[in-house]
């Protein structure tokens, strides 16, 4: 006898001697349907539910008789959405990849069957199950014809969202590979995938980058926002636009992002222009709770950004103000507003040693950093505080803060940037130069 779903359940079946009645009782199925399944002519489907409640009731592993069960899902070239869809979860739950290689070539016979595929994958991605989702995209991107369809552009999307990472190599390439698809997504998404855009090439450290898409992303929110407003004042009827953020966040975000890229390529004049925009978004309409808290969200970035624009313009008569205002900030944020006293305090020679000595026990947590942004602030941050060492004459905590920025490098992948950070070393040429002069001197 040819082996088969069936013939496996039932030679179980004979094997502990369990009658329909028992079988039921054990699993939970329904008797009738029991039978219906095993003899009915044509045999009921069964679901891939309750063929886990009879493995698990015969003592097999989770997966048991997966590699049969596609029978219930395709036949003669038909598709029974409703089975095959869980079939292949499970498959992905219990680790039976093996079942969907084998299953997946066979559903592409049929172009239609890319929907159920983004379909699953969709699901994946909702339910958290993100890595998971990663081989269902790529089977939509790889076999779907038209570059333009729903199903393409939003698996690139998703693939895009899913495999960012702190591998700057590896966030670069994906940046490029998704980028020309950005302006294909409905506009919903498309805020988002510009936010990101914008948010991975500035850890990048590719300001004009960056800045690009922060323009497109201010264009965008903006145009959204007007259409929408006059869509509700119209009262015209429709669903409004559903986003996963508040409107007024990537509003914000896109001239928060214009600012930061134009100070990062020290144009911080041209900065504060944007800064002024976010720092007081109480004007914008549409809003809910959640645009409000990101309002007065906006109004600390602003704040903060200020100070950090007015201390890199070389204005030290504010550092101590600024740091109290730290003081009362995140983690994150402190890491941001240390970068800019750093490099502010090595470009005009002023002395900061008060200010380490206060946040010494904030610095100590910036390890705690493993998202792209954050891993790049403290980079910079050790960047500058090498420098600060050096010129201060301490050579030991700079050759620290020098491999420390080796070491973030390494991590980062960031291998192009090394030959930067040895460069550091040369001030210990120029220390001992001096020392020796000095000494020539006093000789």
């Amino acid at each position: 006898m040819r082996r088969s779903l069936r013939s496996e359940i039932e030679k179980c079946s004979r094997k502990h001697g369990y009658t329909f009645s028992k079988l039921g009782e054990l699993t939970g199925i329904n008797p009738g349907s029991l039978s219906e399944i095993l003899n009915g002519n044509p045999p009921r489907a069964i679901t891939i539910g309750q063929l886990d409640a009879l493995a698990k009731v015969f003592g097999h592993d989770p997966g048991w008789l997966y590699e049969l069960y596609p029978e219930e899902c395709l036949s003669e070239g038909r598709i029974s959405r409703p089975r095959l869809i869980p079939y292949l979860i499970r498959c992905v739950e219990v680790g039976r990849k093996d079942c969907i290689e084998a299953t997946v070539p066979e559903m592409l016979e049929n172009p239609k069957n890319i929907s159920i595929l983004f379909a699953l994958a969709e699901q994946l991605y909702e339910k958290g199950q993100l890595k998971e989702s990663v081989p269902f995209y790529e089977y939509v991107i790889e076999n779907e014809k038209d570059s333009y369809s729903n199903h393409f552009v939003m698996s690139q999307y998703r693939l895009f969202r899913v495999v960012l990472g702190t591998n700057t190599e590896e966030n670069w390439e994906n940046v490029i590979r998704f980028s020309s698809y950005r302006n294909r997504l409905p506009e919903n998404y498309q805020l988002d995938a510009l936010y990101q855009l914008a948010k991975i090439c500035f850890a990048l450290q590719k300001w004009e980058r960056s800045e690009q898409y922060a323009d497109e992303l201010r264009l965008l929110a903006d145009t959204v926002y007007r259409h929408e407003l006059d869509r509700m004042k119209r009262n015209k009827k429709g669903e409004s636009l559903k986003t996963e953020r508040p409107l007024v966040y990537y509003y914000g975000l896109g001239h928060l992002y214009k600012s930061v890229s134009l100070e990062m390529q020290g144009l911080y004049e041209e900065a504060k222009q944007y800064v002024q925009v976010y720092a007081d978004l109480g004007w914008f309409e549409l809003l809910d709770d959640n645009g409000r808290k990101e309002v007065e969200r906006f109004k600390v970035w602003a704040k903060a950004n200020s100070y950090t624009l007015e201390v890199l313009s070389g204005n030290t008569n504010i550092i101590e103000e600024y740091a109290d205002y730290l003081d009362s900030l995140p983690t994150n944020e402190v890491l941001a507003g240390l970068n800019a006293i750093m490099k502010s305090a090595n470009t005009y020679h002023f002395c900061v040693d008060g200010i380490l000595e206060r946040f010494a026990s904030r610095i100590a947590s910036f390890d705690q950093f493993t998202e792209a942004i954050g891993l790049d602030r403290h980079l910079r941050f050790r960047y500058q505080m090498a420098i600060y060492e050096f010129g201060k004459g301490r050579i030991e905590r700079g050759i620290e803060e020098t491999i420390y920025c080796l070491s973030l490098a390494d991590l980062m992948n960031r291998h192009d940037e090394t030959l930067t950070y040895i460069a550091l070393f040369g001030w210990l040429g120029n220390l001992n130069k001096r020392i020796g002069s000095q000494n020539e001197l006093g000789g």
